[in-house]
């Protein structure tokens, strides 16, 4: 009985690590490294410490740098704070689904973007230079959730080896 709770809670954690790969102020890495944790609790699964060690570090790594790497790639294309959390707000908005815009994966690319670039309008940039402050913001973004979606993943495939 208490294996299969375990094993649904780490199923379900390394869901929620997919959710927070996209969703922001959830961080994604550290609830699929959880659900490893539980499944290693299991009778069945048995992951080796150094595999624990160095998943729990990559998810720690991961995590930082969601925060770092987009700041990075704004400013490195001459953006400002207002262009991330534009970019943030559109990423709420592509998820959301508001009943206007483009929706679904191409919302997810274009709401990001969108957002950073009018965060950048209102925060005084010319056109073109928000424009090049949105695209440096949507990279940070993409590179951000690319990592922890891989991550995310990792930990599913990590799971469904260890039950099959």
């Amino acid at each position: 009985m208490m294996n299969t709770v375990l094993i649904v809670l780490a199923i379900l954690l390394v869901v929620i690590g997919v959710v927070g790969s996209v969703v922001p102020g959830l961080a994604g890495p550290p609830f699929s490294w959880a659900g490893l944790l539980l499944l290693h609790l299991t009778a069945g699964v048995d992951f080796t410490t150094l595999f624990l060690v160095s998943t729990a570090a990559v998810a720690v790594v991961i995590t930082v740098m969601d925060y770092i790497v987009p700041s990075y790639f704004t400013k490195r294309h001459g953006g400002s704070k207002a262009g991330v959390r534009g970019c943030n707000i559109g990423l709420v908005i592509s998820i959301v689904g508001l009943p206007f815009g483009p929706q679904g994966l191409l919302g997810v690319v274009f709401w990001p973007f969108a957002g950073a670039l009018v965060g950048e309008l209102i925060g005084g940039k010319e056109f073109h230079e928000a424009l090049k402050a949105a695209w440096g913001a949507f990279l940070g973004f993409l590179t951000g959730t690319g990592l922890k979606l891989a991550y995310a993943i990792f930990a599913i495939v990590m799971v469904v080896k260890a039950l099959f």
